[in-house]
């Protein structure tokens, strides 16, 4: 299974809801709001037979400044249930376009301000994603 394939599927799941970019790489100069598909750990052999792998994603949502009221509404739509869900969105193509066999967005923490590179602060969370695909 290519994780490329997984990666880019979650992205393509994000990319449902409205306004939200995503990114299936780490970008150099994200420019929120944004999805960030990060993979996090590799389970090898879930299953007999050894062709089942569980991949644990967090895919980081930037929102705006920390400071922003608007940035801190956009992340309460984004982790509550409806056209904005990150996890609606997460969960709406289950197979990853035939590239997984299950995709669940297990929980939502880490939520508060983030420094990137040292300029820009941004109210942020984090996306737990578990990924069952072949080994």
């Amino acid at each position: 299974m290519s994780i490329t394939n997984l990666r880019s599927g979650l992205a393509t799941n994000l990319a449902t809801v409205s306004g939200l970019r995503t990114a299936s790489e780490i970008p150099d100069n994200p420019n929120p709001p944004v999805a960030v598909v990060m993979l996090q750990n590799i389970s090898y052999d879930e299953a007999f037979g050894r062709g089942t792998a569980r991949y644990n994603f967090t895919v980081t949502v930037l929102v705006g400044r920390a400071s922003d009221r608007i940035a801190q509404r956009k992340l309460n739509d984004y982790a509550s249930n409806g056209s904005q869900s990150i996890k609606n969105a997460i969960e709406s193509d289950k197979t990853l376009s035939g590239t997984a066999f299950d995709v669940r967005c297990e929980a939502l923490n880490n939520i508060g301000a983030v420094s990137l590179q040292g300029e820009t602060t941004y109210l942020a969370a984090d996306f737990q994603v578990t990924v069952y695909a072949q080994a």
